[in-house]
């Protein structure tokens, strides 16, 4: 009830017409007793890190990149680089080519032109709607493509906003900085504004601000669909647009604003309706691609956290160590109970 109208702006229809495995998947192990046992037990919990024994919906601490999660990926390409691997970057995959039941290479296309690259094996993590498209080489089966084709999903658009000050101050008994808001996300439900949701980055790492004092990041994010009317907006509208939402709902004034950017996304969260309920039909024609591993958010059109979408990544290097062929440890990742955190306990 309470994320009715946030989860309509997300995904652009009512929740009623999204598929239940999404919602089981968002808030699994989370129920009114989980919720009354948290409650009672928080008091008596030491303070720290460690909190394997809570539900993965009501943790409240983790470990964060100091530079935000943007500084995981630098650490990796360097390790990938110093370990004799290749990064190509501003090289788009147009074409995926597969031959008697194997993945040949990658079509790409860069500044100067396009370039086929072999591979012994392919790891996706580009949409699978963009995957079946772009192969090659072989047939796709007409239910396979239909399917794909109508995979949706769901763009995003941020405004990063950094402020002075904010008009809200913190209420709760978490010490911060100058009284500030303690949250990391705040959900925004009133449906007479088009924000779905406020990241404060100060509070996900002091680092990520520059004047962490004297100022505060926010990101406002926006959902939509690509070519849409918010998609189309010009920045400057867009920002003027998301400025006075700020103001409207008294999280900061205009008069308090430093500057502003806008960031767009495509297909940033793949959708649990349209053609999704057909979806094993398009994977199990994937999976006899024997060399193709489809890892990450985007690549098995589920809707991973980031540690779900590694755990997706690490399980195919292990199917592919243990020459095994079948693709079901890739797939089940964040679907079987001994990936959830709370198994681990």
């Amino acid at each position: 009830m309470f994320f009715e109208d946030y989860t309509e702006k997300v995904w652009g229809v009512h929740p009623s017409k999204i598929g239940a495995d999404w919602g089981a998947q968002r808030v699994k192990g989370l129920s009114i007793l989980s919720i009354i046992k948290d409650i009672i037990t928080k008091p008596f919990r030491r303070s720290g890190i460690n909190q394997q024994k809570v539900e993965t919906s009501l943790i409240e601490r983790f470990i964060y990149p100091k530079y935000g999660p943007g500084q995981l990926w630098e650490t990796v390409a360097d390790e990938v680089v110093k370990a004799g691997g290749e990064i190509r970057k501003s090289a788009r995959v147009v074409g995926v080519c597969l031959k008697d039941g194997k993945a040949e290479g990658v079509e790409v296309e860069t500044e100067g032109g396009r370039e086929f690259v072999p591979c012994d094996y392919l790891l996706s993590s580009m949409p699978v709607k963009d995957l079946v498209a772009s192969v090659k080489g072989t047939e796709v089966p007409e239910d396979v493509a239909k399917v794909a084709a109508g995979l949706p999903y769901r763009d995003f658009i941020t405004v990063g906003v950094l402020v002075r000050k904010m008009k809200i101050s913190n209420r709760t008994s978490i010490p911060t900085y100058e009284g500030r808001v303690p949250d990391t996300w705040i959900y925004v439900q009133e449906r007479d504004v088009k924000v779905g949701r406020l990241q404060i980055f100060n509070n996900w790492s002091p680092y990520m601000v520059n004047d962490y004092k004297g100022s505060m990041y926010i990101g406002m994010e926006y959902f939509c669909n690509e070519g849409d009317e918010l998609w189309n907006m010009s920045d400057a509208g867009f920002i003027a647009m998301a400025l006075g939402e700020l103001e409207k709902i008294g999280v900061a004034d205009r008069a308090d604003v430093v500057k502003a950017d806008r960031i767009k996304v495509k297909k940033a969260y793949p959708a649990y309706f349209g053609t999704y309920s057909s979806m094993d039909t398009v994977r199990n024609w994937l999976d006899t691609v024997s060399n193709l591993f489809c890892i990450g958010r985007n690549g098995q059109h589920r809707y991973n956290n980031m540690d779900h979408s590694m755990l997706s990544a690490m399980e195919a290097v292990r199917c592919i160590k243990d020459n095994k062929t079948s693709k079901d440890d890739v797939w089940n990742v964040n679907t079987e109970k001994e990936y959830h955190e709370t198994a681990k306990a």
